[in-house]
């Protein structure tokens, strides 16, 4: 694949956005409508003990998906109560029509003490056309297990059929640099299916290569189906050393599948890299694949994990 990068097209420290929040675009995630397409993100607060807290919010764009709409200033959905597994905050929330509704499966997370945060996954339903979601429950419909012992999240669902398929990731263990260090997490790609969308039966096995090591981090699910295959894109990184050496930081990662069950790591194929300079110079994470128009496009965010924005790009047509 070829991919023309159309550059970053949203900038959050030039709007204003919900709870205060400055900075953080991340994850991306689509909603669209007949005249435009409204794009989910995760955004940060700094609270009382200025530590970050994760909120969503939205922009809506224009048909030509350069010109802003609209910025959402208001409250999309709550976080939880205390104790609850979405405490601190929700980063992502991946959106899904269904019917007059619309699903979206929330990646809550909390703080924890020995390590940094754990998360799982719930469900929020809107019915004013994305404007406001209500959760489900208090709880999450996919959350820590026998085989997936936590870090829960990044959910990625598809309908096909009366079948819901849900990619996601799962945490495998915490790596303890060195005494002065803070643990680091390790993660992997999972798949569960649902005849209903809450009760979710999984595949419990890593469905996606490793390529760098064992320890590789593997995030951000995101499947289309055009050409006559499924695909699917992700970002990948080293597990340690990421947020000071750039060639260890996020990388976007492909995959393909012809039954949604098989799926062939091919990173040679997935046609896109880091910039030379620039916004996305130093790493490309958190990619959202979708199709508009007859067009297949590539949404992500890129330096300092969003911070500054998310930006655009476009499949070759003649690929």
């Amino acid at each position: 694949m070829k991919w023309k990068k159309l550059g970053k097209i949203f900038d959050p420290t030039q709007h204003r956005l919900p709870n205060n929040a400055r900075e953080f675009a991340q994850s991306p995630q689509i909603l669209q409508f007949d005249d435009f397409v409204r794009v989910y993100f995760s955004t940060r607060e700094l609270d009382a003990t200025q530590k970050y807290l994760s909120h969503i919010s939205y922009v809506d764009f224009e048909d030509d998906l350069k010109t802003i709409r609209k910025v959402c200033a208001d409250q999309v959905i709550a976080l939880g109560e205390l104790g609850a597994f979405d405490e601190h905050g929700i980063f992502p929330m991946n959106v899904l029509r269904d019917g007059d509704r619309i699903l979206a499966y929330t990646t809550g997370w909390n703080r924890k003490v020995s390590v940094s945060a754990d998360a799982s996954i719930g469900l929020a339903i809107s019915r004013d056309g994305g404007e406001t979601f209500q959760k489900y429950g208090a709880g999450p419909v996919l959350t820590s297990s026998l085989h997936e012992p936590f870090l829960v999240a990044d959910a990625f669902v598809l309908r096909y059929g009366e079948a819901y398929h849900m990619w996601y990731i799962y945490g495998i263990r915490w790596i303890q640099p060195g005494p002065d260090t803070p643990p680091d997490r390790v993660y992997k790609i999972g798949h569960a299916i649902s005849s209903d969308g809450i009760a979710w039966t999984r595949d419990n096995r890593q469905i996606v290569a490793d390529k760098l090591n064992a320890d590789e981090c593997q995030a951000l699910p995101t499947v289309a189906f055009f050409n006559g295959r499924h695909h699917m894109f992700f970002c990948y990184r080293e597990a340690v050393g990421f947020r000071t050496d750039h060639s260890k930081a996020y990388r976007i990662g492909y995959a393909y599948s012809d039954d949604l069950i098989t799926w062939i790591r091919d990173d040679a194929q997935v046609g896109i890299d880091v910039s030379e300079d620039g916004w996305d110079s130093q790493m490309q994470t958190y990619p959202y694949i979708f199709q508009r128009h007859g067009k297949v496009y590539l949404m992500y965010n890129g330096n300092d994990f969003g911070k500054t924005g998310f930006g655009l790009a476009v499949l070759d047509p003649d690929d």
